[in-house]
């Protein structure tokens, strides 16, 4: 048992994180503190005005931990490492796992190239961003490399220099060829300036320099020469436009603003690198209720800044945070040069603070809009659905589909819709075992007989092992079952649940002669639906999901069946050779018309066994 009073008195008074704890051990929070000693002690101290969620977080905590640092910069550095890695129940935290591309030019290669890259490492290689659009990135690296006809190739130069034959980007004037000597080292690094150039905003002399090339070709009449300058022409013009001076004093920084409403927040950032605003991401902050803004926002800086690898020269906030010097201390340790947290007043940069936190505001509007009308098609469409029936509490349902042909290879599927949405980790298939022909009534009593006691077995033998229920597949039972027909397969699933005791509503979803759903049966009766309802369109898509979902499975069945058949009772073919063959031929028909040397143009057949094939699909024995 752990002694609060015991443990609060052994807290030292230096620097350090603290780690709250519940009964199962799982981490409800992550704090860093100056004195651990006073910090830890405050949370147990009553009438403080802590606000409701603190509360109900210091009334779960089953016990605490702390790890003593030397300074509070490393504090900080642990918490933020912590808060990553557990992501606490009660910490304000960035709902974010993107990585952000990066331009890589190798300049500690002798013959530099020019990468893409999501990892900036501490390397001579020089590196450009991050950008918010990767295929922006591949874009820009692919027109400098045509513009400045730098290699795209992995050799090692100048090791590998002559040993194999020149690219085809050489063929086709995109590369100056290094690997072959054709162009020297210091001729190539022109080329290579010439690109650093250009990623630093200097566009006007590549523009000029294409133009005078565009007007030679034609004035000596290669208009297809002519026709390529001023398609390069017209792509650098594009990539200039797009950037937007946002600074004359050309630094690189972070314009950082955020918007909330009640327990939702969402923080804007512009990227602004040179000077020039080169894109702009928004994030979404969690617990953010009983947090001031300042609070978030320095929440924010800490968790981002310790995941991204480029750090600007300048952060401008739009309010003052609380532990300003710390973090400017620890960004600039992580930088290795000095980094500026700033709050701007007035002029040109408090407006575009103002711009970050209106672009903020828009996006949440935006996203309650969004979010009310998927509310609408799921939770709202479930609502509608219990009501028809005159149910409550409808959170999971599931439904369920047979697929043959004629009783050949009969499958089961089972498909998950939780309040609304599908959920396809609980998808479920079924190979029927006990059945041959067409008999769907038959097929089904299976499916279902199989899923529940599937369930229960589960469920008995999670609760000897005293673990959660929520760990087992088949253990949460639906609250309504939603089969794919009427009457008669309504009474199936019942008779099924009757037989292992289960009480669990069950409705079908009834077609019209047109194939198309027109209401539920229900309690022996056929409820009637407004087609025009969200209710009846969830009821639609979880039909098609269902029926999608057993033919789909089906199909892959058919098709093992139709390969198995023909090609392995070929002899000398086994799965290596069967896969060649369907790989190379597409078809069945497209093997049975080859010819020997067609099939033996394989490096996977022999002629042997090409022989074999070919007499196979014509009825004869080879000699």
């Amino acid at each position: 048992m752990f002694d609060f009073e015991e443990e609060l008195k052994k807290l030292p008074k230096e620097p350090g994180v603290y780690i709250m704890r519940d009964a199962k051990e799982a981490i409800l929070y992550v704090g860093k503190a100056v004195n651990l000693h006073s910090r830890v002690r405050s949370y147990f101290r009553e009438n403080i005005g802590r606000g409701p969620a603190i509360d109900k977080m210091v009334s779960l905590i089953a016990r605490f931990e702390y790890i003593v640092t030397d300074s509070e910069l490393e504090a900080l550095v642990l918490e933020n490492n912590l808060i990553k890695e557990n992501s606490p129940k009660y910490n304000t935290l960035l709902k974010d796992d993107k990585t952000y591309p990066y331009i890589k030019v190798t300049l500690g290669e002798e013959y530099p190239r020019i990468l893409f890259s999501r990892v900036m490492k501490k390397d001579k290689s020089k590196y450009y961003g991050p950008y918010t659009s990767a295929a922006a990135v591949k874009d820009t690296i692919e027109l400098l490399n045509k513009l400045y006809c730098l290699r795209t190739c992995n050799r090692s130069l100048p090791r590998d220099m002559g040993l194999e034959r020149p690219c085809l980007n050489y063929h086709i004037k995109q590369c100056l060829a290094p690997c072959q000597g054709y162009v020297s080292k210091e001729q190539y690094r022109e080329q290579v300036d010439k690109a650093l150039e250009f990623l630093n905003g200097n566009y006007n002399m590549i523009l000029k320099e294409l133009e005078t090339k565009m007007k030679c070709a034609a004035e000596a009449l290669d208009f297809e020469a002519a026709a390529g300058y001023r398609d390069l022409y017209n792509s650098v013009k594009s990539v200039s436009q797009k950037q937007k001076i946002t600074d004359s004093d050309g630094e690189d920084k972070d314009v950082i603003a955020l918007y909330r409403e009640e327990t939702e927040a969402v923080v804007q950032v512009f990227f602004v690198r040179g000077g020039k605003l080169i894109g702009r991401e928004h994030y979404y902050m969690t617990h953010v209720s009983e947090n001031d803004d300042s609070v978030i926002l320095q929440d924010f800086v800490k968790q981002f800044y310790a995941g991204t690898p480029f750090i600007p020269r300048e952060l401008m906030l739009q309010r003052e945070i609380e532990d300003s010097a710390l973090i400017e201390k620890w960004l600039s340790e992580r930088k290795g040069a000095r980094v500026y947290l700033r709050v701007p007043k007035i002029g040109a940069k408090e407006k575009l603070v103002e711009l970050a936190a209106q672009n903020a505001r828009h996006i949440l509007e935006q996203d309650r809009e969004r979010l009310k009308r998927e509310e609408g098609r799921t939770i709202g469409a479930v609502k509608e659905i219990a009501a028809l029936l005159g149910l409550s509490g409808i959170q999971r349902m599931e439904a369920y589909d047979i697929s043959n042909i004629n009783g050949f290879e009969n499958v089961g599927s089972m498909v998950v819709f939780e309040k609304g949405k599908p959920k396809p980790s609980d998808y479920r298939k079924f190979r029927i075992r006990t059945v041959s022909g067409p008999d769907d009534y038959a097929c089904m009593r299976e499916v279902l007989t199989r899923r529940f006691r599937h369930g229960m077995e589960e469920s008995r033998e999670l609760e000897e092992k005293e673990l959660d229920q929520e760990y087992g597949s088949f253990t949460r039972f639906p609250d309504l079952l939603m089969m794919d027909g009427g009457r008669g397969q309504v009474n199936i699933a019942l008779s099924v649940l009757e037989e292992l005791k289960l009480q669990i509503p069950v409705c079908g979803m009834v077609k019209d002669d047109f194939h198309r759903t027109r209401g539920l049966y229900f309690n022996n009766v056929e409820v009637p639906i407004d087609t025009h309802s969200e209710g009846f369109r969830l009821i639609t898509r979880i039909q098609d999901e269902a029926h999608r979902f057993a033919i789909e499975y089906h199909r892959s069945l058919r098709s093992k069946a139709q390969v198995k058949s023909v090609l392995d009772d070929i002899p000398g073919v086994g799965p290596a050779r069967r896969k060649a063959l369907m790989r190379h031929f597409k078809s069945i028909q497209e093997i049975k018309n080859a010819s020997v040397e067609e099939l033996a143009s394989l490096p996977e057949v022999n002629r042997r066994a090409a022989e074999e094939i070919y007499q196979y699909f014509r009825g004869q024995n080879p000699e």
